[in-house]
Formats: structure tokens, sequence, C-alpha cells
């Protein structure tokens, strides 16, 4: 029986936004017996560029994993490395529930010793930093790194190939030769366009965060493997229907 594995895009998109995204995925990556389904938040941020919206990331990606186990998935990815809603929902879910940005991080830690973190823009920060704290992870930081530049979560980075690419690649190798940074991760699954790219033309590895995670994912539900419920208890007095009223 094939393993449906739900990816949550935190941003609400349309059908074509949300095909641009799960192009980080392509049909060679996905082991037979896997099938990743990537379905948007019905309501919630805009860019992700404040405190504002990690607040309705996180409220929009648990409306719309909490029903994942019952409609028969095998586990939630979210499609975000801020983690939005990631420790919530497994509070509520016993199927495994995982998100790149931690994965991406732990990955660049088995790589190497430090890793540079490369964005489109320093507004992303504030996910990096909550997880660099919830993940203990600051030591093994060389930098945060931006390019300065506006993102478009809906058409990626298709079109701007020529310019972002090289943007990017000059600022890793700043992190590298500057900052000491020894592994890249790329700051947001929606620069997965680069990743080829970028691998290409640095001398460190580069890390894709969402493919990690889904990866990752695929080896935990092959092991029969979930998150410890002991960590994660179930809420006492839940309230889905809260969530569910969620841009109603």
């Amino acid at each position: 029986m094939t393993k449906r594995v739900k990816i949550i895009v935190p941003i609400p998109m349309d059908e074509d936004s949300v095909a641009n995204r799960s192009k980080q995925l392509p049909d060679e990556i996905i082991a037979p017996g896997y099938a990743a389904e990537f379905v948007s938040v019905k309501a919630g941020a805009a860019f992700g560029d404040s405190y504002h919206d990690a607040l309705l990331m996180d409220f929009s990606v648990m409306e719309a994993g909490l029903e994942a186990q019952r409609e028969g998935y095998a586990a939630v990815c979210i499609d975000t490395v801020s983690d939005s809603a990631l420790y919530p929902l497994r509070s509520r879910l016993d199927i495994p529930v995982f998100g790149p940005g931690g994965l991406g991080y732990y990955a660049a830690c088995m790589l190497g010793q430090k890793f540079s973190i490369i964005s489109m823009w320093d507004k992303w920060y504030h996910f990096y930093k909550k997880n660099l704290n919830e993940y203990k992870l600051w030591d093994r930081l060389a930098s945060m790194r931006n390019i300065d530049t506006r993102p478009d979560l809906k058409e990626l980075l298709a079109g701007k190939e020529e310019v972002i690419f090289k943007k990017l690649e000059q600022e890793s190798l700043r992190a590298i030769e500057e900052d000491g940074a020894d592994v890249i991760v790329l700051g947001s699954t929606t620069m997965h366009q680069s990743h080829a790219y970028l691998a290409e033309r640095l001398p460190v590895p580069v890390i894709n965060p969402g493919l990690v995670m889904y990866k990752f994912c695929e080896a935990m539900l092959a092991m029969n493997l979930s998150h410890s419920k002991r960590a994660f208890p179930q809420p006492e007095a839940p309230n889905d229907a809260l969530f569910h009223s969620f841009g109603d």
C-alpha cells in the first residue's frame, strides 16, 4: 500500500503556485511505495516576514495538519524552514511530523563543523533564531547571510535565475571564506531551484532542507519510527474546532 505524505505549504496559494513548490521533489526522488502530496493552507500569512506572520503560519499549518491522520496520511511534512506548528502537531497526531528547519541544520552538523544559512532577505532571520534557540545549535552556526532580495513565494526563482543564483553564490562564498562555514544551508524551501547550481560551484556541501526533510521522513516511515508521545503528549482538552474556524 502506498504511504502518502502530506506536505503543508504554509502560505495560501493557488494550484499553480503549489505545483511550483512541489517541484522540489521530482518524481525520481520519491521512493517506490511513497506519494508526496503538497497541500496549501486555506488562510494565513503573506511573507513570513515578521512575528505577526509567524503566528499566522503556526495557526494555519496546525489547521491544515490536524486531520492528516484521519485522512489516511502516513506522515506530515511542513514546507517551511520555520518548522511552523511542528511540536503542536506532534502533540495531536500519532503519525510522524517533520520540519525542514531543524533537519537541515542537523544534516549540516553531520557534514561539517560550522554551517551558514543563506537567505533571500533578513526578514526571515527571526525564524532561524527561533530554531537555533530551540535546537541549541548556535555554537554550530558560522553566520546568517542574505542577498537583500524580496522573495516571490509563488513564482519562486523562475525567470530570475541568472541574477539570483549568482548573488547566492557570492554570498555563500563570503560565508565560507570570511565566516568559516564548511556547510551551506538554504534559508528557505522556496530556494530549492538554486540548489543544483550552488552545489556544483561551491567547495562545500549545500543543504536543500525540503529534500532532506522528505527523505528523512521516508526513512523514518520505512523503520516504523515516529515521535515520542512522552515528549509530545496529547492535550487533555483539545480544541480542534477553534483551528478549523480559522479563515472562515
